[in-house]
């Protein structure tokens, strides 16, 4: 993957500063009975689930209402970061770049090794890039408007919707597309089916961070997953380490 175009996006973090555009904003806090009843409607057998309690646990001294939505943000980008790692797992086992990796020719690593195999071989400028560029779109996920702003989106602890990404429409300068939907093929999509298709995408995220986490276990603690036995390589490097192949402290 080159990420080196994406530089030019941390020359000014006021460039990303949300502009106003009139655009009006809906605050909508969710409640505990809220999540019961979508519980329900993600999975009739399971329902709601809440073992520790995490919903009542007043996180930061903060209302339910905070809670729910730091809550609920969490799930979702996790799963969609846990969907992505899945699928980039099956590819990266299977497939790599055909051309060069770096400006010296250097090939991207090959599918003899394993995924966490291949991060350990890219260059220290690659990881640091791609560790950047998700910063990146996690510090711009945070932006709220100022007091008094009549644009931008509401905060998900605040009674935003968890896991809305922001549009890059209200940035100083052209953005062509945004991360959500860059081809707008969701304007004329109703109501019902955006809500159906939020729901199959918290039950794909869950899947997918069960999924991820068992490829994980079976690489690195043999025995463990056996359905994937003898089915994902062994790894011995550090999972939890991406840096160590370049340095320890």
């Amino acid at each position: 993957m080159k990420l080196a175009i994406l530089a030019s996006l941390f020359a000014s973090a006021a460039a990303f500063a949300p502009a106003n555009t009139g655009r009006a904003t809906t605050q909508i806090a969710e409640t505990k009975s809220d999540l019961q009843a979508l519980g329900k409607q993600l999975n009739p057998l399971v329902g709601y689930f809440d073992p520790l309690g995490l919903t009542d646990s007043a996180l930061w001294g903060q209302s339910t209402e905070f809670t729910i939505g730091w809550l609920r943000q969490a799930e979702v980008k996790h799963g969609r970061v846990a969907m992505a790692a899945f699928v980039g797992y099956c590819v990266q086992s299977n497939f790599h770049w055909p051309w060069a990796m770096t400006m010296k020719g250097a090939p991207f690593p090959g599918t003899d090794m394993s995924p966490p195999e291949q991060w350990d071989a890219l260059p220290f400028g690659s990881k640091l890039q791609i560790i950047l560029f998700v910063g990146f779109l996690e510090f711009y996920s945070e932006l709220s408007p100022g007091a008094g702003a009549e644009s931008g989106q509401i905060h998900y602890t605040q009674g935003g919707q968890p896991g809305k990404f922001p549009t890059f429409d209200a940035i100083p300068h052209s953005v062509p597309f945004n991360l959500y939907d860059p081809f707008k093929f969701s304007t004329n999509m109703s109501d019902e089916t955006k809500e159906k298709r939020l729901r199959a995408e918290l039950n794909n995220g869950r899947l997918a961070q069960l999924a991820i986490i068992a490829f994980l276990s079976a690489q690195t603690i043999p025995g463990s997953v056996p359905l994937l036995a003898g089915i994902v390589k062994p790894y011995a490097g550090e999972v939890m380490a991406p840096f160590a192949a370049d340095f320890t402290l």
